[in-house]
């Protein structure tokens, strides 16, 4: 089954940018980030799946973008113009497309395989 090692994540101010990172092994072709705030459920930020084809939940307003880089199994995060709302436990995750409606996961029950999770803070 797939393991995800993630890294990146910190603290930074209001407009600040950031990259996560997040080494996925095994075949599993979906994946996404997810991020997770104190007393609060488990969201979607984004997915790529096959042919790089990706999907944004609405708030990320084209700040974040996802992308991969199969040659060393790689999948990231960038994020810039972060806000205090941002502050959260970020997830990396992963499936078997075939998994998931339209061959193409997107949400929290979508996943079964998520990394470590990492905490990224933004102070106003």
């Amino acid at each position: 089954q797939p393991h995800l090692e993630q890294s990146g994540g910190g603290s930074v101010q209001t407009g600040g940018s950031l990259r996560l990172s997040c080494v996925v092994q095994g075949t599993a072709e979906c994946m996404g980030w997810f991020r997770q705030a104190p007393g609060k459920g488990r969201e979607g930020i984004a997915s790529i799946g096959y042919g790089d084809k990706t999907k944004y939940a609405t708030f990320v307003e084209g700040r974040f973008a996802i992308s991969r880089d199969n040659g060393d199994n790689t999948l990231y995060l960038q994020m810039s113009n972060l806000k205090p709302e941002d502050t959260a436990t970020y997830y990396c995750a992963a499936e078997y497309c075939t998994y998931c409606p339209d061959l193409h996961c997107f949400g929290p029950s979508d996943f079964s395989y998520y990394g470590q999770g990492t905490q990224v803070t933004v102070s106003s």
